[in-house]
């Protein structure tokens, strides 16, 4: 029994990702706990979690802060990935955006053929504020008229829509718009999976209401995200804060799985034709 509490915590040492671990190792259980061997990998397995969670538990306590100015305490927030499934991530991320980008050639061509026609760019540019709290070029198909920011003040987006193009609103209601961020995802600015990119102008007035945007750059940004589904776009600084608790909660338990889970939710919600 101690060695195998020993053995469990060594890989979690190494490996220091706590959920990557106990899942491998159901997944591992699964596949071996037949006959007489099932209460055995079902003990083993409860050891690993606990080592787990205990791992997990000394990992957090350590992470507690005392700010000098104030007697209150608060907890830093943690990317739940490991380097490996990070790594898995990104490798992830080029090939599915090559393959995408190669596969959605011909629509995409077809659409810049129709915004060629409409007064305007075709590609809509705009600067967000991604990774490590570096600014990049956001990429999408032009929805709105040119206008629809001339006197130089962001707008949310509900006062966006007014601004809409026929062939812009069509785009927007069935999320074609965003296929050029295909290109974001392969050179690194973004992620398939992570918090929405905001601007600069946004995040600044969410920093007065709270100081904990700052762990959304440990992130990169991404073209979906649990928030995304299940909050939908941000019109409100109500909404714009409900969609930072959800971020937030994905970073703390994010894995490669729940990156897959977000992707299929994404897909089917798309499909069915749901207003994000």
């Amino acid at each position: 029994m101690f060695c195998i509490i020993w053995l469990s915590l060594l890989a979690l040492r190494i490996l220091k990702d706590a959920h990557f671990l106990i899942t491998c190792a159901k997944v591992v259980i699964i596949l071996n706990a037949t006959g007489s061997m099932t209460y055995f990998f079902f003990y083993l397995y409860t050891i690993i979690v606990f080592c787990a969670r205990y791992y997990n538990k000394i990992g957090r306590m350590l992470k507690y802060n005392i700010q000098n100015y104030t007697q209150n305490r608060y907890m830093e927030h943690s990317d739940a990935m490991g380097s490996f499934q990070l790594s898995l991530k990104r490798l992830f991320d080029i090939v599915f955006s090559l393959i995408g980008l190669v596969v959605c050639s011909p629509l995409m061509l077809l659409f810049s053929i129709i915004l060629l026609f409409s007064n305007g760019p075709v590609i809509f540019k705009q600067e967000r504020v991604g990774y490590k709290g570096v600014p990049f070029i956001i990429y999408k198909f032009r929805t709105m008229r040119t206008d629809a920011e001339e006197n130089g003040i962001p707008r949310l987006e509900n006062e966006r829509n007014k601004y809409l193009t026929t062939f812009g609103s069509f785009l927007r209601s069935h999320h074609l718009d965003e296929l050029p961020q295909l290109w974001n995802v392969l050179k690194g600015d973004m992620s398939f999976v992570g918090p929405r990119p905001e601007r600069q102008y946004f995040i600044d007035q969410i920093n007065r209401e709270t100081d904990d945007y700052r762990y959304i750059y440990m992130m990169r940004p991404g073209i979906t995200s649990y928030a995304t589904i299940h909050n939908g776009y941000t019109d409100t600084m109500e909404k714009m804060l409900k969609r930072l608790e959800y971020d937030l909660d994905y970073l703390d338990n994010r894995n490669v799985f729940t990156d897959l889970g977000i992707i299929i939710k994404t897909f089917f919600s798309v499909c069915s034709g749901k207003k994000f």
